[in-house]
């Protein structure tokens, strides 16, 4: 099972969290695309890159080990929100915080199972930690959708441009979300959607994709 992979900002906001998360989707999209050309066999180098891709997966779900209290300081810092904060924007990034805060345990103990560290099917905790994503990138993309549609509304009437710093940025978190959002579909069980028929180029070219967006969002953000 390839765990979930969380976009930059407040959940993997460091740097090298966001160059390994786009290393392992990059090797997953190498190793998948050649693996597709030729029968699986036939292709060594394509399923050492696929293998390197679910051992930085797994590598990255055990350093979210450690993220429950820098998730559990961000969300107690944001609270509900600053009052001159549009009430919608604020009300949604609540919500994300809380679909945050829930997804630690849950992927923790699905970790926890396949590591025979407890007992008990690590399937439902799988299931429930990645819905808690798919929630969470879903406010996400409201919240930036909002925020646009503010930015547009907010205007003078001479229809000047958006503010292109703020735009770009909920522009790309929207792109980004919507790609890790697909992936989010395709992990959840058989029968829903979408879920398990894309092939690992295409999850890898999906995450490729709202990887680099968060690298690029992270060193803009430095540079500011």
């Amino acid at each position: 099972h390839i765990s979930p992979c969380f976009l930059g900002g407040k959940r993997e906001s460091y740097r090298a969290k966001n160059t390994v998360r786009t290393l392992g989707y990059g090797c997953q999209l190498a190793g998948g695309a050649m693996a597709a050309r030729s029968h699986p066999r036939e292709s060594p180098l394509g399923q050492s890159l696929l293998a390197i891709s679910a051992q930085l997966s797994h590598c990255r779900t055990v350093l979210r080990l450690f993220d429950d209290l820098s998730m559990f300081a961000y969300s107690r810092q944001y609270g509900l929100g600053p009052k001159e904060e549009d009430p919608a924007v604020r009300w949604l990034s609540v919500a994300s915080n809380v679909a945050d805060q829930l997804y630690y345990p849950c992927e923790h103990l699905a970790w926890a199972a396949d590591a025979k560290v407890i007992r008990g099917d690590s399937g439902k905790w799988w299931v429930l930690s990645t819905l808690l994503w798919a929630t969470s990138l879903l406010l996400g993309i409201a919240r930036s959708l909002r925020i646009l549609c503010q930015l547009r509304r907010r205007r003078p009437k001479r229809k000047a441009p958006l503010p292109p710093a703020r735009a770009r940025a909920e522009a790309l978190t929207v792109a980004g979300n919507l790609a890790d959002l697909c992936n989010a579909v395709h992990w959840l069980p058989p029968g829903v959607l979408w879920a398990g028929r894309f092939p690992p180029w295409f999850v890898g070219l999906l995450g490729t994709t709202s990887s680099l967006i968060g690298v690029y969002q992270a060193y803009a953000g430095g540079a500011a």
